[in-house]
């Protein structure tokens, strides 16, 4: 994954002009890789639809170049553009379907729309088809299908045209979590067997660390932080990246004047549940787990738990120095006065 799929230069949208004007995206700078699944995600309107449709140039950029497989998509005349979208494809959290139209004829409507023979496209419609698991619904049409199978179905469709990016906009945002994670887990299967390059557009932590490798936050239309996903899960640097990962995290201020408490930042390593465990076995400690955020990210624990240490300074001190020389660990000594 050394190649650049799309790059974003200096992207700007502004919405409207004069006092009355919504500046949605500011200064974006986004190199997303051949291959891989790039994370975008912010809370409601940080400007991550904006973002995702000026990919495709649905919402043209006020300033700035969207550079998408060696072609700046900003100086295409509207045929080339038209063309050009056919290799960077979306997929909606509404589906978008066309509810008149069976599975199968919903698949081979772009192909159609490009000129492809009918009896070409059909065959191409039912091999998508078996790829989402969903052969047997050829004929069915939307209404007759559950949220999950409507979102294989469209991602069916968008894998028509062969595209090199397929863009999912908040894809799973409708869905339960045992759907969610089934399109996730497909989604990972796509990119894995055809290579194609999948961008998601989310304001759930929870699919940013399920599928993706790498991760841009939005905050009020400007990239707050970006990079490896691990990388911004051990150590946020910036309030809006801290807001994302670990939502509830615990404070002290909550508990009683006067808690002594030590606030434990897990890394990346193997496992955090045998930390409590092992404290009590090889000091003899007890502590109290007072709140706790965390996450498990490819078999690596990330995440905040605040811990209640005892009374006794030379307890508490002997429990500090344990946690802070385990591996992939730090550890932040806190107090509540009131």
């Amino acid at each position: 994954m050394s190649e650049s799929i799309i790059q974003i230069q200096h992207l700007t949208k502004t919405f409207g002009s004069g006092e009355t004007a919504v500046h949605a995206l500011e200064d974006i700078n986004l190199d997303i890789q051949q291959g891989e699944i790039f994370g975008i995600i912010g809370l409601s309107g940080a400007g991550k639809s904006t973002l995702v449709r000026c990919m495709n140039l649905l919402e043209r950029p006020t300033e700035g170049t969207v550079i998408v497989d060696g072609r700046e998509m900003t100086a295409l005349s509207q045929k080339e553009l038209r063309l050009a979208r056919r290799k960077v494809t979306m997929i909606f959290q509404s589906f978008n379907l066309l509810m008149q139209r069976t599975c199968l004829k919903n698949v081979c409507f772009p192909m159609e729309i490009s000129g492809v023979p009918a009896a070409q496209a059909k065959k191409r419609a039912l091999e998508l088809l078996e790829i989402v698991g969903l052969q047997d619904k050829a004929n069915a049409y939307p209404s007759q299908l559950s949220g999950g199978q409507k979102q294989r179905v469209a991602i069916a469709r968008a894998l028509a045209t062969d595209p090199k990016v397929l863009l999912c906009d908040e894809a799973t945002s409708a869905l339960d979590p045992t759907t969610t994670a089934s399109i996730l887990g497909l989604l990972k299967d796509l990119n894995a067997k055809l290579g194609v390059t999948v961008v998601v557009i989310t304001h759930q932590m929870s699919v940013i660390e399920e599928i993706c490798s790498r991760v841009a936050i939005l905050d009020g239309g400007v990239v707050a932080e970006q990079g490896k996903v691990e990388d911004i899960f051990s150590n946020p640097s910036t309030d809006a990246a801290r807001r994302l990962v670990y939502p509830g995290g615990a404070s002290v201020a909550q508990y009683p004047a006067g808690t002594h408490a030590v606030r434990v930042a897990f890394n990346g390593g193997t496992a955090y549940q045998p930390l409590i465990a092992s404290l009590a076995i090889d000091c003899g400690v007890k502590v109290n787990i007072l709140g706790a955020d965390t996450r498990n990210i490819d078999g690596k624990a990330f995440g905040t738990m605040l811990l209640g240490l005892p009374d006794d300074p030379n307890e508490a001190a002997k429990a500090l120095a344990y946690i802070r020389a385990q591996p992939n660990v730090s550890a932040e000594e806190v107090e509540y006065h009131g």
